[in-house]
């Protein structure tokens, strides 16, 4: 597979912030799908803790399938032979829209390489994280695509694919400001999020701070840059592709969490569409483009030793 030469993340200057909106301080919904929500007694997850794949991942599958034994008419799309996906359009490089309209980005791209290998086409829909989960679900969506953190709690409500990615997360802050890290935020740290996220989840039931809650990545960064909240909690890679030069901002910390691995989001029920996907992923694991695009979207980050996208079956390949 052919990629460009990789896209550096200042520029997204057309990806310009949408007016500073009031923040949503309504409760995280069970469909949201976060990994513990306030007041629903669950035991919040460390998203900062950390794992190792082997020995904490028992959602993993051994292996998958042969592509080209994907019975597709038995994966119950809305549109027979098309992927019908909910996604997001302000949260590069994982999710956004071009300026030319095109819905791409790194989980979009790998997802469009996997419905090739099924050969079946991909129509790409926009919608808020917050109503995502839900709308795949219900069957709005045959798949979710949004940088998905896999929490128990989510697999209450959703099924997963395989991993294909993993995460960070981060603090960005003023350039001037005193927040320097996670240790900085407390109860008076005025701390923003994406509503129905893990980092949600992680502000509200690890560190036990009521954030300021937003329905998208442009919104809580534009409150940022204008001083309406003091920090935000975010995927390190979404604040990547919002930080730019001159804004005054920064990511001021950075941590890898391989805990809950990055998956598409699959209707519970349909097993057959989650089997296909996870042939699929092995399938441009094991040919490179998964390698490929990761250079692309990814140019400096490097892959944790004690991770892989896939099956537990699934071989880089090697050179």
């Amino acid at each position: 597979m052919k990629v460009n030469a990789p896209m550096k993340f200042k520029a997204f200057k057309w990806l310009s912030a949408v007016p500073v909106a009031i923040a949503l301080t309504i409760s995280l919904s069970a469909c949201g799908g976060s990994a513990g929500s306030a007041g629903s007694g669950a035991s919040p997850t460390d998203a900062l803790a950390g794992s190792d794949q082997q020995s904490l991942d028992k959602y993993t599958t051994k292996d998958v399938t042969a592509v080209d034994a994907i019975d597709k008419s038995k994966l119950g799309l809305i549109v027979p032979g098309t992927i019908t996906v909910g996604t997001l359009s302000d949260a590069p490089p994982n999710i956004f829209i071009d300026k030319d309209g095109k819905f791409t980005g790194f989980d979009n791209e790998l997802l469009r390489a996997v419905a090739a290998k099924l050969q079946l086409k991909v129509e790409f829909k926009s919608t808020d994280f917050a109503g995502l989960l839900a709308q795949v679900q219900n069957k709005t969506f045959d798949v979710g695509s949004s940088s998905i953190s896999t929490t128990d709690k989510r697999r209450q409500n959703v099924g997963f694919s395989n991993g294909y990615d993993f995460g960070y997360m981060a603090v960005v802050a003023k350039t001037s400001a005193a927040v320097k890290g996670f240790k900085d935020l407390t109860n008076d740290t005025r701390v923003g999020v994406v509503q129905g996220s893990v980092q949600d989840d992680y502000v509200t039931n690890t560190l036990k701070i009521e954030p300021v809650r937003f329905t998208d990545y442009n919104t809580v960064y534009a409150n940022l840059k204008t001083g309406q909240i003091d920090a935000w909690v975010a995927p390190s890679q979404q604040a990547s592709g919002q930080v730019k030069d001159g804004d005054g901002t920064a990511i001021v910390e950075s941590i890898i969490n391989t805990q809950n691995f990055v998956a598409y989001a699959v209707n519970s029920k349909n097993q057959p569409l989650i089997d296909a996907l996870n042939s699929g992923l092995d399938a441009v694991v094991a040919d490179g483009t998964w390698s490929s695009l990761s250079k692309h979207w990814y140019p400096e980050r490097a892959i944790p030793t004690d991770w892989k996208p896939g099956s537990k079956a699934v071989v880089f390949p090697k050179g």
